[in-house]
Parts: C-alpha cells; sequence; structure tokens
C-alpha cells in the first residue's frame, strides 16, 4: 500500500487498482512505469502548453539554481529573474501598466484577488463591499476563498461554511447577476469571478456576449470584475491572443493565472492587477499585507521566462488558434456515438466530450487508457481534451480515432 494521498481521489479504489504511474513524457505523450505510450489528451492538467521534455526550461532551472535558488520578495527584496518574469508578464498582460504578483499556483491567486478586492473597497472607504460572487459549474481552486465560490456542489460539501461573503448567480446567464445586485445591493459586493470557459466544471463556453455583458454590469454597479484565466491564460484561448481579456477585450480589474505561465515545469501563479485596483498601494503609506515565502520563486521565474521564450519563438500561440479548429473538425463527429451526449468545442485549444451516461466516466478513462490515450474526467461526465499546443493536427486526428475506438466499446 503506498503512501501517497491523491488529491481529487477516491483513495479507496487507488489503493485497490494502484496508481497510474507516469514516469516519462515528450512532446503529446507520456509513459508509464511498464514503457506504454499514451497521447496526452490533456495537458497534464491543462497546464503543459508547449508539451514535455523540453530541456531548455530544465537547463534554465538548474542554472539559476546554481547562482541563487530563492531569497525572498517581501519588503524591499527582489530577485534579477523575478523582475525581468514580472515585466515580461506586464507587458503581454491585457490591461496596460498592470502590476504582478506571483503565487504558487491558481488557488493562491484566487485567494489573493479576493483578499485583495476587499483590501481594495476599505481603502475607498466601501469596507461593506465584501461580497464576491462566483457561478454555477465554476471552478476556482481549493483554498479558502475557491471552496466558498465553488460552483461545484461537491467541492464545497462537507466542509461547512469557510467564507460567509460569497454568492452563485447562473453560470450562462447575465441577467442572473443582475438579479442579485438588485436584491441584495451593489453597496455590498466587492468582486465577481468568471472563467472565460468554463474549466473543470465541464469545458463550457460563454455564450455570445455573455462576457462583455457582465463585464458591463460590474463596471456600472462598481463591483470589481475579476477574471480566473489560470486555464484561458497564455495561449490556450486561442484567437492567437496570450489571454482571453485581451480576446474578447474584457478590461478586468485583476486577472487570476498559473498553469501556462510555466507551462507546469515548476510550480508558479500570478495575479494580474489593473492600475485601477494597484494604485492606492503604490502611492506610499499603504500596505498589502499579503505574500508567499516562495512567490516569485526564482527558479520558476527562471522557468516562466524560458517558457514564454519557446512560446515566442516557435509561434505557439498560432498552434492554439489552430488547435481551435482541429479539435472542433476532429472531435465533432464524436457526438454521433450512442454513448455521446455532446461535443463541446470551437474556442481555444479546449473541448469536452460529453457522455450520455455520466457515470461511465471512470470506465471512459479506462477505455481511453486501453487505447493509449491519458484523458481525465471534468464535471458531469464530460472528458476533457485540452492538448499541447504542439500538437500537430494529424495527431489531433489520431486521438480522435482513439477516442471513437474507446467509446464505442462503452
Amino acid at each position: 500500500m503506498g503512501s501517497l494521498w491523491h488529491g481529487f481521489a477516491d483513495m479507496g479504489a487507488v489503493t485497490a487498482s494502484g496508481p497510474f504511474v507516469v514516469t516519462r513524457g515528450d512532446g503529446t505523450r507520456i509513459y508509464d512505469d511498464k514503457g506504454n505510450e499514451y497521447l496526452d489528451a490533456t495537458a497534464g492538467l491543462w497546464f503543459t502548453n508547449i508539451g514535455h521534455g523540453r530541456t531548455e526550461v530544465a537547463e534554465a532551472v538548474a542554472k539559476q539554481l546554481s547562482a541563487i535558488a530563492h531569497y525572498s520578495n517581501f519588503g524591499d527584496f527582489a530577485s534579477d529573474v523575478t523582475l525581468e518574469l514580472a515585466d515580461r508578464v506586464a507587458a503581454i498582460a491585457p490591461v496596460e501598466g498592470s502590476k504582478v504578483m506571483f503565487t504558487l499556483g491558481g488557488s493562491d491567486s484566487v485567494d489573493s484577488a479576493y483578499k485583495l478586492a476587499r483590501r481594495y473597497w476599505v481603502e475607498q472607504g466601501k469596507p461593506g463591499k465584501t461580497i464576491a460572487v462566483g457561478r454555477t459549474k465554476a471552478y476556482h481552486g481549493m483554498h479558502a476563498a475557491g471552496t466558498s465560490l465553488a460552483g461545484i456542489p461537491l467541492n464545497a460539501e462537507g466542509y461547512g461554511e469557510i467564507i460567509p461573503d460569497t454568492e452563485t448567480v447562473d453560470w450562462d446567464d447575465a441577467k442572473a447577476l443582475l438579479g442579485l445586485i438588485e436584491r441584495i445591493g451593489a453597496d455590498k459586493i466587492a468582486a465577481f469571478f468568471v472563467e472565460p470557459i468554463i474549466g473543470a466544471g465541464g469545458v463550457y463556453l460563454p455564450p455570445d456576449g455573455y462576457l462583455a455583458e457582465v463585464r458591463d454590469i460590474c463596471r456600472e454597479h462598481d463591483i470589481l470584475f475579476i477574471v480566473d484565466e489560470v486555464v484561458t491564460g497564455f495561449g490556450r484561448i486561442g484567437g492567437g491572443a496570450w489571454f482571453a481579456s485581451a480576446r474578447f477585450d474584457l478590461q478586468p480589474d485583476m486577472i487570476t493565472t498559473a498553469k501556462g505561465l510555466t507551462s507546469g515545469y515548476v510550480p508558479m501563479g500570478a495575479l494580474i492587477v489593473s492600475p485601477r485596483v494597484a494604485e492606492p498601494f503604490f502611492t506610499g503609506g499603504t500596505w498589502f499585507r499579503h505574500g508567499y515565502t516562495y512567490g516569485g520563486h526564482n527558479a520558476s521565474a527562471a522557468a516562466a521566462l524560458a517558457n514564454l521564450d519557446i512560446i515566442e519563438r516557435e509561434n505557439l500561440l498560432d498552434g492554439a488558434n489552430r488547435l481551435e479548429s482541429d479539435l472542433a473538425q476532429a472531435l465533432s463527429p464524436l457526438a454521433e456515438l450512442d454513448s455521446v451526449a455532446e461535443v463541446r468545442t470551437g474556442l481555444g485549444a479546449v473541448s469536452a466530450v460529453q457522455l450520455a451516461d455520466p457515470a461511465k466516466a471512470m470506465a471512459a478513462i479506462g477505455k481511453l487508457r486501453e487505447h493509449g490515450v491519458s484523458g481525465r474526467a471534468a464535471g458531469q461526465g464530460a472528458l476533457q481534451v485540452s492538448p499541447a499546443f504542439v500538437m500537430t493536427t494529424e495527431e489531433v486526428g489520431e486521438l480522435a480515432d482513439r477516442f471513437a475506438a474507446a467509446l464505442k466499446e462503452l
């Protein structure tokens, strides 16, 4: 019996069957401890945008570790590599003049955004604006704020009320947000959190015009508009854009991000803060008493810079844009299978194959492995597809063929 406690797992089942042990990755493929090869349908957990096995990133990390692994970014301390990365992220951020606070991952970024939203309104003389609003189906990590904002009921079940000042509205109806504002008052609402594409909740694309409409509602009612781009950031949204906030001209007050920042080679996240929100804390005398020991870790910053170099040099934003159409073309025919209810695709390098019977999700994952695909279920019986940007059109076709063969056996 192993000692590892897996995240989001039925440990009884894992103990009984044994873990699926991944030992190596190369490009769009991974290998298990028996030497079997699998197409990686999910790029790890949405993050390996540049593909596996990029030694350039490893070399950048090793070089940085040999110089100085990390020190601190508290007070006036900083490292050259972290300063360079902050400037680089700010330069590609959708809102000019943004500031960047580094975290260890997406959950950290969400909690940081929630705290900063509340702190901001105190500085504006409106301490009553405390409520954070999320959406059904939404996932914002599993720290205190993310768990409290959970739009996936199972993710909040059994913890009680962690942060009371949270509300949830329907994920696809901007008028639901407006209705909440009318019921409880804008003077009580600090921020609205929105994923451009619902990720872990099942890969749901935004209705036409939805993102712009909720942005305008927030602007009209003086509510901070926070875009969770942990999944969609750093190119996965497609359209040749670094962020969904740029593709849809959302001009958010804050962006939470992580995964694609380092392509998962080492842990790192970021909170990108617009000048409006940052200004009170950059004029002197006002502290945001918040931060992380390993926030802006030097080795992580070196990995992120190497990752961004690869994305730019190899035009992988264009690769993600190509995947948007490749996935739609290759996966849409799967909707004709009896085991499939629908295929959600056509925006960004993400798709979902929704099973007709959600209870068969784990069986489907097993069948995919038998056919040489490493996959994952999201939401209620949706099979997640979010490959590395280096996946070719031919490999997308191969992936779809393997999906079809596996799902026919359900």
